[in-house]
């Protein structure tokens, strides 16, 4: 009822500005101006006057524009944005982004409420821009934008010319007088604020009303929760549903739809997947990997020193290799004494199990030196042990068995000398021998099984944030992943941690051949994450383009790495590390969450050509930006439609209520254009919990999901892994501890989807007791068939808080058997620890059941024949 009232409301609105349209005034003033008190991170701001006196703000605090340079949290600064309207009717703004770089931003609309992605050139190198303006000088046809600047060598004022805005002028130094110095001052309401002012038509005042007026009701929308059901559905009671099915109206959809997306986060690869037990292994922590803000975060991380006669230093002369260049050096004093390493949170290990121990050794001295390494609990009792020996001044690889006596969750592991000296130790590891598959180097069997228990159809890695990169020098490369784990390059991750390569590109396409899933491997697009802070800002400092041929060279040895034969280059590296036979890779996404530049798309456009010249059957899989709306999508979409991509991939993160109000988003899309690759969504709450409520939104979503299943090829949520303690982001999918894992609501979502899954879609009628549209909304239907088994899978979802007594017509679908499974995944809204529920049902063809409240209901039929 709320939601209808503001819908009337807004109607009558709009009815009335068309209405007033005769009595409205021909032209008004415009001011175009950003917030100071938000230090410009609120964004291009409107407000109009037809007296330049009183000033009405459109939307109060309504951005029409973010800026996109820099991080979040500390860049997104809009400061002092000058607005000009160029001789082609297209509004041109420019804005300074900070006090310290020397690029001025720069957008452009044809109607200042869409906008085009914007661009920064770099106009004084060694100073910065402030307070810019634009003109356009027609006898020149050329646009000129000038700044002040107080930094660099030669303080003062400056000025560069553009005749295209793509190429621009050295700068030049100019009087101050020269300047237009055109902003003013506004009072509005009891705040001045500096902006330009413009006298344009009403109709572009109208027009800017409308767009927020639009806008503030999404978001109204968007911020529907189940705490308002008790008033939004005060009257409603349980109501009765009818769905026909209509099997001779069918179509193919993707049998590739439900797949997941690993990314190194929240601890989700060391520590978490990889089933690696000893952290920071090879001593190559660094205080860069947090950025300094832990001071323990160095090479000792997790390692200490026990008893009174030992000491460890951390060297770099002579390592193991260059990608691993420190290494300990442990002195013995007095035997007894060792080095310990506390692992990630404690070492689980259960009694009875075995566990391989190795490391790399030399003595630096004379003879041979044995060296007792055990696992100790707190008290420092030993849980299990065994003896080694090195016996060679030359780094050599020591291996032997540990079986443990107790089982604990929180072991560390002790590396004791039998004889006083110093010894070289660097990769010291204790992998359990019971990994998923049995493989060596492999994964946590539980978190592997947990995964692989959602029966994806596909992985995505190594990540989206990750794969670009935090600046340059911190993009993923793939070739560090691979070959013997002492020389693979360890990096810092995006998110704050340490990537130790140990699960790398192998361990990523074995783990989806065995669970049977299409690998996905992602790679930057020439540019690193548009929220880069560490080595410029985000996507301004793409690859450099001498540098792009040998690039996109290591795409093309991915692709020979996972699909050549062993006869060549890269397919013989595979082959030496155990695995002869191709993996038949398909699908090779490039770019995540991409602003869609300049500097992106020349990246992209080399990187996409190279790939489908030489591996036509390749699909690459292209980037529409980080949202599902603005700038970057719609330019994405132009870019992607340009170069005939087969398939892009679209992220968001949203309220459940814009997933109830957007079932149709999918329903709009071009059938001729790019397929779509929904490689990051979920539900967020405040808060951001995984219950009942998010999961059902979701769920509810996956209904239109398979209902587009024509251009929707693939649907991962994100993220998938979190370990306690750990978390940088949430909600996830599956959370865990050393010893437990633990699926959330929206885990049994996808896996009652990925577990039935079909490849045709079945078109059916729905048709409620109660006509409206905020019930009709809640309730979501999707029947799908699997031509591989012959059976029929009805998913039905009731996101209302009263139960739903529903017929089911199979009439069209011939002979069905009398039973059927059902499965129930129900609570109330805010229950985070709901489970399915699987029984068998009688069914025929027609049937009835009943939908609980809050409620998402499975009925897998089987084939008749």
């Amino acid at each position: 009822m709320i939601k209808r009232l503001l819908l009337v409301a807004m109607l009558l609105g709009v009815t009335h500005s068309l209405w007033a349209q005769a009595s409205a005034p021909d032209s008004a003033y415009l001011v175009a101006y950003s917030d100071t008190q938000g230090q410009g991170r609120n964004g291009l701001l409107f407000a109009w006057s037809l007296d330049r006196q009183s000033w009405h703000t459109i939307g109060a605090g309504h951005v029409f524009m973010y800026c996109d340079y820099g991080t979040w949290g500390g860049e997104k600064r809009m400061i002092d944005p000058f607005l000009l309207e160029g001789p082609d009717g297209w509004w041109h703004c420019v804005w300074s982004v900070n006090d310290r770089d020397g690029v001025v931003a720069h957008a452009m609309s044809q109607n200042l409420i869409d906008w085009r992605p914007q661009a920064y050139p770099m106009l004084n190198p060694g100073g910065h821009c402030l307070q810019p303006e634009m003109f356009y000088d027609g006898g020149q046809r050329e646009f000129v934008i000038s700044w002040l600047s107080q930094a660099g060598e030669d303080p003062g004022v400056y000025q560069t010319t553009t005749p295209n805005l793509k190429v621009y002028s050295d700068k030049q130094a100019i009087a101050e007088d020269q300047r237009l110095d055109v902003r003013q001052e506004v009072q509005i309401e009891d705040r001045i604020f500096s902006g330009t002012v413009h006298r344009v038509s009403w109709s572009v005042i109208r027009d800017l009303l409308q767009a927020q007026q639009l806008a503030a009701y999404h978001v109204q929308q968007e911020q529907e929760t189940t705490d308002q059901d008790p008033v939004r559905f005060e009257r409603l009671r349980p109501m009765e549903a009818t769905v026909t099915v209509k099997g001779k109206e069918r179509k193919t959809i993707s049998n590739e739809l439900i797949g997941v997306f690993f990314e190194d986060i929240n601890y989700a690869a060391d520590g978490g997947l990889y089933a690696e037990l000893v952290q920071n292994r090879g001593f190559e922590y660094q205080l860069h990997d947090k950025k300094g803000r832990d001071r323990g975060w160095t090479a000792m991380k997790a390692w200490s020193v026990s008893g009174d006669g030992a000491e460890v230093k951390i060297e770099t002369e002579s390592p193991l290799h260059e990608n691993n260049p420190h290494y300990a050096v442990l002195t013995v004093e007095q035997v007894g004494s060792g080095l310990v390493n506390e692992g990630f949170d404690g070492i689980p290990v259960q009694a009875g199990e075995q566990y391989d121990v190795s490391f790399f050794a030399r003595n630096l001295g004379r003879g041979k030196r044995a060296i007792l390494v055990r696992l100790i609990n707190d008290a420092g009792q030993s849980c299990g042990e065994v003896t080694v020996t090195v016996t060679s001044s030359d780094w050599k690889k020591v291996e032997a068995v540990l079986t443990a006596n107790q089982t604990i969750t929180d072991a560390r592991l002790e590396l004791v000398p039998q004889a006083t000296g110093l010894t070289a130790l660097d990769m010291i590891s204790l992998f359990p021998q019971k990994t998923f598959k049995g493989h060596k180097n492999g994964l946590r069997t539980d978190l592997a099984q947990c995964v692989a228990d959602l029966h994806p159809r596909f992985v995505r890695f190594p990540g989206g944030c990750v794969a670009h990169g935090d600046g340059l020098h911190n993009i993923y490369n793939w070739k560090d992943t691979i070959g013997p784990l002492e020389a693979r390059k360890p990096l810092r991750n995006l998110w704050g941690y340490h990537q130790s390569m140990g699960l790398g590109y192998f361990e990523y396409f074995q783990y989806c051949e065995d669970i049977g899933a299409q690998p996905v491997p992602v790679v930057a697009a020439g540019v690193p994450c548009q929220n880069s802070s560490d080595g410029g800002a985000g996507q301004q400092c793409g690859i450099p383009m001498e540098e792009m041929d040998d690039y996109v060279q290591d795409v093309l040895d991915l692709i020979e790495w996972a699909n050549g034969d062993a006869t060549t280059t890269w397919g013989r590296k595979r082959a030496e590390a155990g695995h002869p036979d191709p993996f038949n890779l398909k699908y090779l996404g490039v770019g995540n969450e991409d602003l869609i530049t300049e500097i992106f798309k020349e990246r992209f456009a080399m990187i996409y050509q190279a790939v489908t010249e030489q591996y036509p059957d390749i699909v690459v899989i292209g980037t529409v930006g980080p949202f599902f709306e603005g700038s970057d999508y719609e330019e994405g979409w132009r870019f992607a439609t340009e170069l005939g991509l087969a398939m892009v991939d679209e992220h968001y993160y949203r309220p459940p209520g814009w997933f109830i109000h957007n079932q149709d988003y999918y329903d709009k899309y071009d059938r001729s254009k790019s397929k779509v690759y929904l490689g990051e969504y979920a539900g967020h709450l405040s808060g951001r919990p995984n219950n009942i409520e998010t999961a059902l939104s979701e769920a509810l979503y996956l209904t239109a999901v398979e209902r587009n299943g024509d251009v929707v090829h693939m649907a991962s949520y994100a993220p998938m892994l979190a370990k306690h303690g750990h978390t940088q982001w949430n909600p996830d999918l599956i959370y865990f501890n050393n010893a437990e894992v633990h699926p959330t609501v929206g885990y049994y979502v996808q896996q009652m989807f990925g577990q039935n899954s079909g490849d045709t879609y079945l078109a059916s009628q729905v048709t409620l007791s109660n006509r409206s549209e905020d019930v009709r909304k809640r309730v979501g239907v999707s029947v799908v068939q699997d031509s591989q088994t012959g059976d029929t899978l009805v998913k039905l979802v009731n996101m209302l808080p009263v139960d739903v007594t529903t017929k089911v017509i199979l009439e069209e679908l011939g002979e069905i058997p009398s039973s059927a499974t059902q499965i129930v995944l129900m609570g109330d809204p805010d229950d985070r620890g709901a489970k399915p529920v699987s029984r068998e049902v009688e069914v025929a063809q027609e049937f009835e059941i009943t939908l609980s409240k809050y409620s998402f209901t499975l009925i897998r039929i089987e084939d008749a024949g």
